[in-house]
């Protein structure tokens, strides 16, 4: 991996179905309802079913791994959970895209911010990264 500070990396996009959230819930474990029920998620003001946002937050992390050239490289990853990434009940989904540019390139490896969106909205807030120099 050979990155400079201000390099803008190639764009990738995820497309997130119904059906991706009930594969992560049942790795993760979390079953809350606002991840595949309509009804319970509109109940508590949402505007229906959302990803979990440590799936947003994984497919960050995907990416990262895409332009590191494979796994294993990420050393620091985090971000605020500022918008939900809505899920509709069809076969189509919703696409998040992650967009990146390094900052800084030290001998503690480069430092990523990313750019998470869905639509037109960023569902991260503050994302970053450090991938091992």
């Amino acid at each position: 991996m050979s990155l400079s500070a201000g390099d803008v990396l190639p764009e990738q996009t995820y497309t997130v179905t119904r059906a991706d959230l009930v594969r992560y819930a049942g790795a993760s474990g979390d079953f809350n309802p606002i991840h595949w029920s309509d009804r319970v998620a509109t109940s508590v003001g949402l505007p229906g079913v959302i990803a979990h946002g440590m799936y947003t937050l994984a497919l960050a992390a995907r990416a990262l791994d895409t332009w590191a050239g494979g796994p294993g490289r990420v050393v620091e990853l985090g971000c605020k959970f500022t918008k939900p990434v809505v899920v509709p009940d069809d076969d189509t989904g919703v696409d998040v895209v992650v967009r990146g540019t390094v900052k800084e390139v030290t001998d503690a490896g480069a430092q990523v911010a990313l750019e998470v969106t869905c639509g037109d909205q960023k569902v991260l807030g503050m994302p970053r990264a450090v991938l091992r120099a």
